[in-house]
């Protein structure tokens, strides 16, 4: 009895906030492999269903399985979550915004994949790290994503020390984000925190139409009013 061939898990980037232009920022070819995937592994559900309707996907959305993958989801429990793909099926990971598995629980199921010799096939389209270095003018070939930063004021202001003196020591990019409604808590921390001639980007809404990405020194920084609430952003700290 031979085999059943395993199916292919593909990675969908998905638009990076509320954008009606999709077809602007996802390539067609993406679509062309989503519209033959009925079985997903999602951040979240609700954002999922929004995003395959968007797309102008063929088959109705309860037609569709769904595979909550979150903080919350105990790593026993995204095992499952491969079966269709074991079972010979194509199936998708889609994050809640963005690039699965960058910054993203959507990294554990394919880890699982590898694992399960699961081939998996990362597709193009908007990620908001690669997309606020490019614009930032600052080094690309050096760079160091750190995620979220503390939240404790201290730990936050000492972790900001540090990157800010890898920056000047090590000519590295420094990129972090911040969850939206506390970025302006996070640009007075580094306006308080960091020299006066360190360099900052702020890209924010990108690829949106309110998109705005901005790079000056701090000094420059303080003369500027800038209101980042709820608005999702990506910070770089430069020499």
């Amino acid at each position: 009895m031979s085999k059943v061939k395993k199916g292919t898990l593909y990675l969908f980037p998905v638009t990076l906030g509320d954008n009606e232009q999709i077809d602007h920022v996802i390539p067609s070819y993406n679509k062309e492999i989503l519209f033959g995937i009925r079985a997903f592994v999602v951040e979240n559900i609700r954002t999922a269903r929004r995003f395959i309707k968007k797309s102008g996907h063929p088959l109705p959305i309860d037609a569709m399985q769904f595979f909550e993958l979150n903080k919350h989801t105990a790593i026993e429990d995204v095992d499952a979550f491969l079966k269709p793909a074991e079972n010979g099926e194509d199936m998708g990971v889609l994050s809640e915004a963005g690039t699965p598995a960058v910054a993203d629980p959507g990294a554990k199921v394919v880890e699982m994949a590898h694992r399960k010799n699961i081939r998996v096939v990362p597709l193009t389209g908007p990620n908001s790290i690669i997309l606020a270095l490019m614009a930032s003018g600052f080094n690309g070939q050096q760079f160091c994503f750190h995620g979220y930063l503390p939240i404790e004021t201290h730990l936050r202001i000492k972790k900001i020390r540090e990157l800010e003196q890898d920056a000047w020591k090590n000519n590295t990019s420094q990129l972090f984000i911040e969850t939206p409604y506390r970025n302006n808590k996070m640009l007075e921390s580094l306006l308080k925190t960091c020299k006066p001639q360190t360099l900052l980007c702020i890209a924010s809404d990108l690829t949106l139409s309110t998109e705005k990405i901005v790079t000056k020194n701090i000094a420059g920084w303080k003369k500027t009013t800038a209101d980042l609430n709820k608005k999702p952003a990506v910070f770089i700290l430069y020499k």
